[in-house]
């Protein structure tokens, strides 16, 4: 199961896991953003690399506007595939 969302104050909430069959979703809420915006893996309990790659696009057409995306809550799992993907050098990460 995967859940994506946006909070009231305008974070982008995920929950569950982010894998290849829910990369659709997650792509469709991504895409509305055109603002720098914080996202909360606080209930995401996995990231596969298709799902990286989907944050990957949508922080590099944001870079290109000057703005980014802010992870935050990320779990020592999530954050070692991060770091091991060299991805904590292209995103926020707090």
């Amino acid at each position: 199961m995967f859940k994506i969302t946006i909070n009231d104050q305008g974070v982008v909430e995920l929950e569950g896991r982010l894998d290849a069959s829910q990369t659709d979703e997650a792509t469709m809420v991504l895409d509305k953003i055109t603002t720098s915006v914080t996202v909360d893996f606080k209930r995401l309990e996995y990231i596969a690399s298709a799902g990286l790659g989907v944050l990957f696009a949508a922080q590099k057409r944001l870079k290109g506007t000057g703005q980014g995306l802010r992870l935050v809550n990320l779990n020592a799992s999530i954050r070692d595939i991060f770091r091991y993907a060299r991805f904590d050098m292209v995103f926020q990460i707090e």
